[in-house]
């Protein structure tokens, strides 16, 4: 299977940074532009089989101008569901430091050893990530799909395929509407990270 994981496009929140999670905030206009741009470059270079995507709004919406772009129908697949914050969605990063200084600074350090109160921790959101991707190899063995994520899950499953530990979390950045390119079968092979040459000027 070629896996074409893609982020959602740019919403509110980003810059500057708050904790989004499952907080639903919709695509911007440049969102909306991403989205039709990501569509554009993906139907130049593959024939798609099936388009997945978490079932937020920002990444339905996004995988929703792809697969028009193929004449599909995206799927949910609610295992693609954004880290989940708990109490510190929507909050700002100077927020969360002043009510929770030392768990803000092990999130940056050490993820992997942190739970966010009332929310998630890596383990589980690695967990649902894999299952995702376990389904839709079951499904499309020898065929190409797209699955529109986020930043948090994107990470996750890179780290999966690459063979890195949880630690690792921060290394691998994720733009809005940013492209990776895996193949999967006898072995993993990634072929591109992160790749957002197709939104500049926009």
């Amino acid at each position: 299977m070629k896996l074409i994981l893609i982020r959602h496009g740019h919403v509110e929140g980003i810059t500057p940074p708050r904790f989004r999670g499952r907080k639903e905030v919709p695509l911007t206009d440049l969102g909306h532009r991403q989205a039709a741009a990501t569509a554009q470059r993906i139907a130049a270079e593959w024939k798609v089989d099936a388009v997945y995507s978490s079932p937020m709004g920002r990444s339905s919406d996004t995988a929703r101008a792809i697969a028009n772009a193929q004449g599909l129908t995206p799927r949910s697949a609610p295992a693609l569901v954004d880290f989940d914050y708990g109490e510190w969605s929507w909050k700002t990063h100077d927020e969360v430091k002043e009510g929770w200084q030392s768990l803000y600074d092990l999130w940056f350090s050490t993820p992997q050893l942190v739970q966010i109160p009332g929310g998630d921790t890596l383990q589980a959101l690695a967990l649902r990530a894999s299952d995702a991707l376990r389904l839709m190899l079951e499904a499309h063995r020898d065929g190409t799909v797209v699955a529109v994520g986020h930043d948090s899950v994107n990470r996750a499953l890179l780290l999966q395929l690459l063979d890195m530990p949880l630690s690792g979390y921060w290394r691998l950045e994720q733009f809005p509407c940013c492209i990776n390119e895996i193949d999967i079968g006898r072995r993993i092979s990634v072929h591109r990270v992160n790749e957002h040459g197709h939104l500049l000027g926009l």
